[in-house]
């Protein structure tokens, strides 16, 4: 897809004074009302309005001279990460930025946003997510956000860096902060707004019902105090806290929640792994197909409307009555030109894996990537009892007993408890592990099973065995590790945030293949959504690289009272 140009026209910036009045354009006739910049306006002294105060905050802090500039309009810049997001954050009045459209022009000043200290602590890069509009930070925020920095928790990591981050800009800007830092002065070219602090007196009223000496009502007061000295200019508060932002719409204030850590708005929105062919597939495309044969693959060369709806190792299939099924994988996409090979077909008993047959159509598609030595990540989405876990094992079992494809088989997950944690186990890090690998024991014992002629002296020796070749790791020290020619599963992967998620895939060293699974539906970190989980993350990034795959796994094969309780509770 082209991508859209780059603007040619940039918003006028604040030179002087971080915080003025926005001057009044001139009137236009009807005949200039579609044009697309406001004329210049002869700059004005912001004046505080003069209001029956309630209750008055005042902070002494220097004042500057103030200046006013008129904004002129400048280009919304488009999304080209995720579809479904513009702009770092929606305020709820604002108009919405386009996204992954031509670039238009903005006929409205910038927006200027305020960040409560939840969203640094959030997202130390936060900063440089607001494309063109400015940011501005209370006092407050910077008090809090040093009581945050210390301790060894991803909290207080955060925190240090977004302090290591502000005396970056700092250092460059040099002396005088009143100004504003321009917020690409560290190589964020796409951050083109700048960064204001609270360095002048500021006056705002209350309601006698919210206590003053509280951060988050100090931090409300300044969204107030700054909405009325920039008006019209729209000034958003954007919080984490639920309660912060039903406090502020109470009073009649901007704000939103902090939407750049999610990758994407709905659940329903990820990407599946497959596709269903249209009905009228081989009349559309059946003049232009090319077939041939390959070892026990048959390759068909399509070209036709389906192609540009398509990634690489995607499964597509046919599926109509009177008309033969297929059932194929993505492996090439060159233009209007894909590729599609048939698959091996894992329901047959003859192709079983560990004496492990699939059991509908998208068991085998994720069977057919687990046991590709092409495809190095792995991701599994589904509910409860679709056979993500048991699939895994069985195809790493098969990889490192039986093929020597790899040496052992590494089994991780997030140690996030679903009710009250029941506080420190003693023992090993593998004993430690223990009671969090319930699932994978229950599905070894599955797997132990399934070679019925061996006796009860046979299946214990394999059961060692199996034992002997997998491995239970902490995620708490894989920090630095690097994993050769290892079968990696890192199970309940939904509770993972992305930098978790990254950390853990960058340990891959040469011949080594990560298994991500999970359901999305089954969070238990307190601080994730189906759009911000680490699995989310993933999925779509790795979404078409050729050497990675994903299948969402549609129907639950454990037993009728599981996939009922799926469907109901």
């Amino acid at each position: 897809m082209p991508l859209p140009t780059a603007p040619n026209k940039r918003a006028a910036l604040l030179s002087q004074q971080a915080y003025e009045t926005p001057a009044k354009p001139r009137p236009r006739s009807k005949s200039a009302s579609n044009a697309l910049a406001p004329a210049p306006a002869t700059p004005q002294i912001a004046t505080p309005p003069a209001i029956a105060p309630v209750v008055t905050t005042q902070v002494a802090l220097p004042t500057a001279p103030v200046r006013s500039t008129a904004p002129r309009s400048v280009k919304p810049v488009t999304s080209l990460e995720a579809p479904v997001e513009a702009a770092a954050v929606r305020p709820t009045s604002a108009a919405k930025v386009p996204g992954r459209v031509k670039a238009r022009r903005s006929t409205g000043p910038k927006r200027l946003f305020v960040l409560d200290t939840n969203v640094l602590l959030h997202d130390p890069t936060c900063l440089f997510r607001f494309e063109e509009h400015d940011i501005f930070l209370p006092m407050i925020v910077l008090e809090e956000l040093d009581a945050h920095k210390k301790g060894m928790t991803e909290v207080a990591r955060n925190g240090r860096q977004t302090s290591r981050s502000l005396d970056a800009l700092a250092e460059h800007q040099g002396g005088d902060i009143t100004s504003g830092l321009p917020l690409d002065a560290t190589g964020h070219t796409e951050a083109r707004g700048r960064l204001f602090f609270q360095t002048q007196l500021l006056h705002y009223d209350l309601p006698l019902s919210l206590p003053q000496g509280k951060a988050d009502n100090q931090i409300l007061g300044v969204v107030e105090a700054l909405r009325q000295q920039h008006a019209p200019r729209e000034v958003v508060l954007v919080s984490k806290d639920i309660n912060m932002r039903v406090k502020a719409r109470a009073l009649g204030l901007l704000t939103d929640d902090y939407q750049n850590d999610k990758t994407l708005d709905d659940g329903d929105l990820l990407y599946s792994g497959s596709y269903a062919l249209p009905a009228d597939f081989w009349t559309t495309h059946g003049k232009s197909v090319e077939s041939w044969q390959q070892g026990a693959h048959t390759f068909y060369r399509i070209s036709g409307p389906v192609v540009p709806q398509l990634f690489v190792n995607q499964f597509v299939y046919f599926e109509a009555p009177g008309e033969p099924s297929l059932y194929a994988k993505v492996t090439e996409i060159r233009g209007k030109v894909a590729v599609f090979k048939t698959l091996r077909d894992f329901t047959h008993l003859k192709n079983a894996v560990w004496g492990i047959t699939t059991r509908n159509r998208e068991q085998n598609f994720a069977m057919n990537l687990l046991m590709d030595p092409e495809v190095d990540f792995v991701t599994l989405t589904g509910t409860a009892g679709t056979g993500k876990t048991l699939m895994a094992l069985a195809s790493g079992l098969t990889q490192v007993l039986d093929e020597r494809r790899y040496t052992e088989i590494i089994v991780t997950r997030a140690t996030v408890s679903v009710g009250e944690d029941i506080g420190f186990l003693p023992g090993t890090e593998e004993e430690k592990m223990g009671p969090w690998m319930g699932a994978m024991d229950d599905n070894l014992e599955v797997l132990g099973k399934t070679d019925t002629a061996a006796g009860e002296w046979g299946r214990a020796a394999t059961n060692e065995l199996i034992r002997s070749r997998i491995k239970v790791k902490s995620m708490n020290f894989m920090r630095g590790r690097t994993f050769l020619n290892k079968y990696v599963v890192i199970d309940e992967a939904q509770n993972l945030t992305p930098k978790q998620m990254k950390t853990l895939i960058t340990r891959a060293g040469p011949g080594t293949k990560i298994v991500c699974m999970g359901n999305i539906a089954q969070i238990d970190t307190p601080y994730l959504t189906e759009g911000s989980s680490g699995l989310t993350y993933a999925v779509d990034k790795f979404k078409g690289w050729a050497h990675g795959g994903h299948i969402t796994l549609a129907r639950g094969e454990r037993s009728r009272l599981a996939d009922f309780a799926s469907e109901v509770l």
